[in-house]
């Protein structure tokens, strides 16, 4: 266990904010979390969970507890209708992703290097390209922040949605996730119709990719895209992409008819933050030391010296400006704080 006074956050977030928290406590197993949880006192108060702060916004000092899981390790089960990863909440999201791949277990291959931990994965349900972690999900199991007794979720459990759980909500603040475990299948049912990953695949001459060539195109398109946070500080997709009814989607299609659109459900349409975002000027362009990507208007990036509250401004100016233009609320899928 690992337990520091005064600590800083700066190698714990993506957006390369050079804060620092009042305590910082690392556990690496459940015994050790729950002899924290234990032992937390009001001076620790509030409480922080982070993962590898690839989703969080820190807009000042943290005047209270972080808390971090450097759990490790995976087993395996085999099942009749597939595999069952259960994964310490500290590791790599994307080295799971790996590993499951070059073992023959599909599922995950859309989701490759998204950045994070295990963790989050089950608290955010990160995806991309069509696939979400609900769709892998089996069980996760957590420490009782009021107790430290030992729980377990099933999928069903946690309420999982775009982006939300009941670990973003109801459950805010009352559990910490030690280990998630992932179903996936021995059988492979590539997903390619999301975005621009069949196009991808064809300009490489490719009509039926392997799980490695899928793989690895998804990781040729994110580079493409997103910047590489060890150059240029970011927390990946800043916005959520707003799910709106059908008939605001075809009131604002009849005036701008190249908005980019996906079908959720016969009265839902969801309309991609990014295309807005630019519409409205903002590709590329920066507000003091922040910025959006040139590449990819859904990404906010540090510019070099850029403090918390400078990036917190640009988001909100931005959704000002979305809300005006096409009378459409957007949100940070960032943790900001």
């Amino acid at each position: 266990m690992k337990e520091e006074n005064n600590y800083s956050l700066l190698r714990h977030n993506t957006f390369g904010i050079d804060v620092t928290c009042s305590k910082f406590i690392e556990f690496e197993s459940v015994e050790e979390l729950q002899n924290i949880v234990c032992n937390i006192s009001e001076n620790d108060m509030p409480l922080l969970i982070i993962g590898g702060g690839s989703n969080l916004l820190l807009t000042g000092d943290y005047r209270g507890t972080v808390i971090h899981s450097a759990i490790k390790g995976h087993e395996i089960l085999q099942t009749d209708d597939g595999v069952l990863i259960r994964c310490g909440s500290g590791e790599v999201w994307d080295d799971i992703v790996l590993f499951s791949v070059c073992n023959g277990w599909y599922g995950m291959e859309n989701l490759s290097l998204i950045p994070g931990e295990v963790g989050a994965s089950a608290i955010q349900n990160i995806g991309a390209y069509g696939v979400e972690a609900k769709d892998l999900i089996y069980k996760v199991e957590a420490v009782e922040l009021a107790t430290g007794n030992l729980v377990e979720f099933s999928n069903s459990d946690c309420l999982y949605s775009y982006r939300q759980s009941k670990f973003k909500k109801e459950w805010r603040d009352k559990y910490i996730i030690t280990y998630v475990t992932y179903k996936l299948s021995k059988n492979y049912t590539p997903r390619l119709n999301y975005g621009n990953i069949r196009s991808k695949l064809l300009e490489m001459g490719i009509v039926k990719p392997s799980a490695v060539q899928l793989r690895n195109t998804i990781i040729d398109i994110r580079n493409s895209k997103l910047p590489d946070p060890k150059v240029e500080g970011n927390a990946g997709s800043f916005f959520m992409n707003p799910i709106v009814l059908t008939s605001k989607y075809e009131e604002l299609a009849k005036k701008y008819d190249e908005m980019p659109h996906y079908k959720i459900d016969s009265e839902h349409e969801k309309i991609p933050a990014g295309w807005m975002i630019e519409q409205c000027g903002w590709k590329g362009k920066s507000l003091g030391n922040a910025g959006v990507h040139d590449k990819q208007a859904l990404v906010l990036v540090n510019k070099g010296g850029a403090t918390g509250k400078e990036i917190l401004n640009l988001c909100t100016t931005i959704i000002a400006d979305v809300k005006s233009k096409f009378d459409i609320d957007i949100y940070p899928e960032v943790n900001i704080k």
